[in-house]
């Protein structure tokens, strides 16, 4: 009786491994500055010098704005330009052209729009959703012509679960209206429509350069005027 023969198992032939491929190299462009009418701009600046000036000692605290961000790594797409924003954490001597948030962990911890006719609609919708999903603990917008907004000055901050609630506005007893940043530790202020820092433990607004400038000037006139009294004894 002819013995059956057993199936043969073919080995299969071994592929050589497929090579690693290379990691892609993407481009982060810096979007440039998106238009802005002067008072948008002058709003803008005189925002940042004032906080600028504020952390000045601190190396820790980046104040920035109309720095393009990008929130995920690999897509260039995603990006966005706050007018004005504080970091605290990152360094502030870190030399940058973009904000890449994997790389400084995180995107900021207080941010402010200025309202104007081309960027309103997309503050109040798409960037809103996007700093809520990104955890900045406060967003702000000002719209300093009063054409734009609900109010004049609107602020967001995270509560509890990670989701934005209005921050009520108080009124001071001279009747400025003001909303308290908790992450700054200043109230804004509308003082005569713009938009003023100030702090409650001194009861100062932040000063500006022009602001400097006009307190350095008197100062020198009150040592002059000293000087002549001094030299007519």
């Amino acid at each position: 009786m002819p013995i059956a023969r057993q199936p043969q198992h073919v080995r299969k032939p071994r592929l050589p491994a497929a090579p690693p491929q290379p990691v892609p190299v993407v481009d982060y462009p810096d979007w440039g500055f998106e238009p802005m009418t002067p008072i948008h701009r002058k709003t803008s600046n005189d925002i940042i010098t004032r906080l600028e000036d504020r952390y000045r000692h601190r190396a820790d605290v980046y104040v920035g704005g109309d720095m393009t961000m990008y929130w995920q790594e690999g897509n260039n797409k995603r990006a966005v330009m706050p007018d004005v924003f504080v970091a605290f954490g990152p360094s502030r001597d870190q030399a940058r052209e973009v904000w890449k948030v994997w790389e400084e962990g995180k995107l900021a911890d207080f941010v402010l729009e200025v309202a104007s006719k081309n960027t309103h609609r997309r503050d109040l919708t798409e960037k809103q959703a996007i700093y809520e999903r990104l955890g900045v603990t406060e967003y702000w917008q000002h719209d300093p012509t009063g054409r734009y907004l609900p109010s004049i000055l609107l602020g967001q901050r995270l509560d509890a679960k990670r989701t934005y609630e209005p921050v009520p506005l108080g009124t001071m007893p001279d009747g400025t209206p003001y909303g308290e940043s908790k992450v700054l530790g200043l109230h804004l202020c509308l003082d005569e429509g713009s938009l003023r820092l100030l702090d409650p433990d001194t009861g100062e607004f932040l000063p500006t350069g022009d602001d400097k400038d006009s307190i350095i000037k008197d100062r020198d006139r009150e040592i002059e005027e000293l000087k002549r009294r001094l030299a007519k004894l």
